[in-house]
């Protein structure tokens, strides 16, 4: 699921972080929390992952359906990153991604799962309506000191 197959090289074997619970690999330690998705259509459980690495702190929110996280989830840090679905069928609309972001207080934050319409409501909830997308993007914690919701969209 999700790739997961055609991740490993040679004889390396990738390890596979699926559903909640706790991981830790080498100096990377991962939190998964259940949450609710109606993405594709039907009631699912989307796992919201927490990930914390060479001083930065990444929340995933998958294809998260509503705005109720877990409380554990809620009395973490702000995270550094926020990754967070911006209104593809199922996941939060553009409103509630911004509301969202806004209460999360990440310093960059990276829509996913949306179409144009989507992105254009977002950007203007959430104060970025100038923002252009970028090829790439390579974050260190020196890179996040001082932001405060910064959107940055990624080119497909």
């Amino acid at each position: 699921m999700n790739g997961a197959t055609e991740a490993g090289r040679g004889e390396k074997q990738p390890f596979v972080i699926f559903g909640p619970g706790e991981y830790e690999v080498k100096e990377i330690s991962c939190s998964g929390f259940p949450s609710g998705s109606t993405y594709g259509g039907e009631g699912k459980i989307n796992t919201v992952y927490s990930v914390h690495f060479d001083g930065l702190s990444v929340l995933y929110l998958g294809a998260l359906g509503d705005l109720d996280l877990p409380s554990d989830l809620l009395e973490m840090d702000s995270p550094d990153v926020l990754i967070l679905p911006i209104g593809s069928g199922g996941t939060l609309t553009p409103a509630e991604a911004a509301k969202l972001a806004v209460k999360l207080e990440a310093k960059i934050i990276i829509p996913i799962l949306y179409d144009e319409k989507s992105l254009k409501v977002f950007l203007k909830e959430a104060g970025a309506e100038g923002v252009k997308p970028v090829e790439k993007l390579t974050i260190k914690p020196r890179d996040v000191v001082g932001k405060e919701n910064e959107v940055v969209v990624l080119s497909a």
